[in-house]
Formats: structure tokens, C-alpha cells, sequence
């Protein structure tokens, strides 16, 4: 398991575990990372992550990139 930020680009990752405070958990499931689901990261750019999740492209921060586990 490691965290979304370290995943190599183009290669699609399940979902293991999504940590980090309640609101913060609660925010990645309603943009649609759930555990179980599968996620593209995209590019990284600028301290940003981009990725695929459920044919959707979405930026989110680093640090939040580092709450997901795949």
C-alpha cells in the first residue's frame, strides 16, 4: 500500500484506505474516491495531482493525493 502521490502515471490503482479528518474523507468520497474504486493518476504538476476517477479528470492537492492509499 502506498499513497496516490508516489503512483506512477498512467497506471490504475484500487483504492485501499482514505485517511485524514472526517470533513477531509467525507470531501474525497462525494468527488468520488471510494474504497474499492479504481484511480488513473493523470500528470503532476505544481504541488497538484491529476486524476481519473470514474471517467472524470479531477486536480486535487498533494497533500490530500497522500490520504489516499492504493
Amino acid at each position: 500500500m502506498m499513497p496516490l502521490a508516489l503512483a506512477n502515471v498512467g497506471e490504475e490503482n484500487i483504492i485501499k484506505r482514505i485517511g485524514g479528518s472526517p470533513e477531509m474523507k467525507q470531501h474525497l468520497e462525494d468527488l468520488g474516491f471510494n474504497i474499492g474504486g479504481t484511480v488513473t493518476v493523470i500528470t503532476s504538476l505544481g504541488g497538484n495531482v491529476i486524476v481519473n476517477v470514474k471517467d472524470t479528470r479531477i486536480a486535487i492537492s498533494n497533500e490530500m493525493a497522500r490520504k489516499i492509499m492504493v
